[in-house]
């Protein structure tokens, strides 16, 4: 009798850590879930960034734009859709990597901080994860969004930052201490988060909270 593969979206947000997703976090989550012989697709929305940062000095660059679907193909090497086009149930679970464009193109969360909105395309992907019960993985400030995908009361972590922590309770959501190389349990919305980059000092700091929020996510399935 052949075993089904776990089928697992993952959502994406452009290319490169201050104006995207981060790249470490993705490529890391990718390579978990592809040890763990899950089937993966990959997603982002198809609009402009917020704006474009030049990551070697870390000034925005005025004037200039860029699309997050196409910036996030970079990172998968094309293959990649428009989050508009994806349906959950296709998939057994849901995982969204780090980075500002979490907060700058999935959300607005870095600018309206508890005010935030999400993205429509995302927010009706994500949320119909949840109205399944179907498990959800969100690393670094992705988990800035738990409360507008799981609804108020989701608990979350981005680590131990109390400014971070603050917004997020302000979201409706209610934020959990954690340590980078581990994750947070939100048993009753089926719900992974872990802070990486927003604690991490090494790359392997990182890996090792991932690859503990990708295990999971993949147990709940």
């Amino acid at each position: 009798m052949k075993v089904m593969s776990k089928k697992v979206a993952v959502v994406l947000s452009g290319c490169g850590v201050f104006d995207g997703a981060e790249i470490y976090e993705s490529v890391l989550t990718l390579l978990r879930l592809a040890e763990s012989g899950a089937e993966v697709s990959v997603f982002a929305p198809n609009i402009p960034q917020m704006h474009v940062v030049n990551h070697l000095t870390g000034e925005v660059i005025e004037g200039e734009t860029r699309n997050v679907l196409t910036e996030a193909a970079r990172v998968v090497r094309g293959e990649i859709s428009d989050v508009a086009s994806a349906k959950a149930d296709e998939f057994d679970a849901l995982v969204v990597p780090g980075g500002f464009g979490a907060a700058k193109n999935l959300s607005d969360f870095a600018v309206k901080g508890g005010d935030l909105t999400v993205n429509e395309d995302f927010l009706a992907f994500a949320k119909a994860f949840h109205s399944a019960q179907k498990p959800i993985g969100l690393i670094c400030i992705a988990p800035a969004m738990a409360a507008k995908i799981c609804g108020e009361g989701a608990q979350c972590t981005i680590g131990n930052d109390a400014d971070t922590a603050a917004a997020i309770n302000a979201t409706g959501a209610q934020h959990c201490d954690c340590l980078v190389t581990e994750f947070h349990f939100d048993e009753t919305n089926k719900l992974v988060t872990t802070p990486a980059y927003m604690l991490a000092g090494s790359i392997t700091e990182a890996a090792t909270g991932i690859n503990k929020l990708v295990d999971k996510v993949l147990s709940l399935v």
